[in-house]
């Protein structure tokens, strides 16, 4: 059933603008989608919506998804006023459809919950991010780690929530399509990847240049915080650090574009 919200004063929409806050977010167990192409990657991936918001003009685009995706009367569907729409946005020009999904329905997870490494057949290939903070770095590893068939991201938790509005747009849909496990801290990450065996590569500026080095599997690298990079501690625990040959003048890489480079290498030699 629809249901119309036309005054910015209505309670029910003020309950979902508060969950741009990332703390009540986390605590409702809801994460906020919008536009047409992220929601539907999002139902693509089998994960279905607690509540749709729409304006008039997205209509048939709802009921097209009603129809595709099997929606139910188990979702609230709300179509909203521009103006009302524009509150809710958080976009400069929003197309006029979002959604929230339960966090708990997606494949990211926290090791509390479960503790097992992601495995396939075949080599497995993971990046590894220590308290990585900007939303634009993370989405962009995401979908790298999506293009070049990682195995799985593995981030400790005082890294950026990949649920952030500004990481899920960056990802441009790929935190739907590989798992992402979320650790308390490095150390339970080095322990995992040691009981499977998996080889642990630091990107560290003494490291050997990539061009020197041949990656054995299964591999993990890491990358550390934007500004102080690895810690000691995890670079330690690497058995090989590896760097990027630079050139030119500048000093070093930004985090997304040093994974990323790394990360083609290393599928390449898959």
């Amino acid at each position: 059933m629809r249901k119309c919200i036309s005054s910015k004063d209505n309670q029910q929409l003020k309950y979902y603008l508060s969950l741009h806050d990332a703390r009540k977010a986390s605590k409702a167990d809801l994460a906020y989608i919008e536009g047409v192409r992220l929601c539907e990657d999002c139902l693509n991936s089998g994960v279905k919506p607690s509540v749709i918001f729409f304006t008039s003009k997205m209509n048939d685009c709802v009921d097209k998804w009603m129809h595709i995706y099997s929606l139910d009367d188990s979702i609230d569907f709300y179509e909203l006023t521009e103006e009302c729409f524009s509150k809710l946005a958080s976009t400069v020009n929003p197309q006029g459809i979002a959604m929230f999904i339960k966090k708990s329905d997606c494949n990211v997870i926290s090791v509390n919950e479960e503790k097992s490494l992601p495995v396939r057949d075949g080599k497995n290939i993971y990046v590894v991010l220590e308290n990585l903070q900007d939303p634009g770095n993370l989405g962009t590893i995401l979908r790298m780690a999506d293009a070049f068939d990682f195995t799985a991201v593995l981030m400790t938790k005082d890294s950026v929530d990949p649920f952030n509005e500004k990481v899920l747009r960056a990802s441009m849909g790929s935190l739907w399509h590989i798992p992402v496990q979320i650790y308390e801290n490095s150390d339970e990450i080095c322990d995992i990847l040691e009981r499977g065996n998996v080889h642990k590569y630091a990107a560290h500026l003494h490291g050997v240049p990539l061009t020197d080095n041949k990656f054995i599997f299964p591999a993990a690298y890491f990358i550390g915080n934007e500004g102080k990079g690895l810690t000691d501690r995890v670079s330690d625990r690497c058995e090989y650090k590896i760097k990027i040959p630079m050139p030119g003048k500048a000093e070093s890489l930004n985090a997304a574009s040093a994974a990323s480079i790394i990360g083609y290498l290393l599928s390449s030699q898959i």
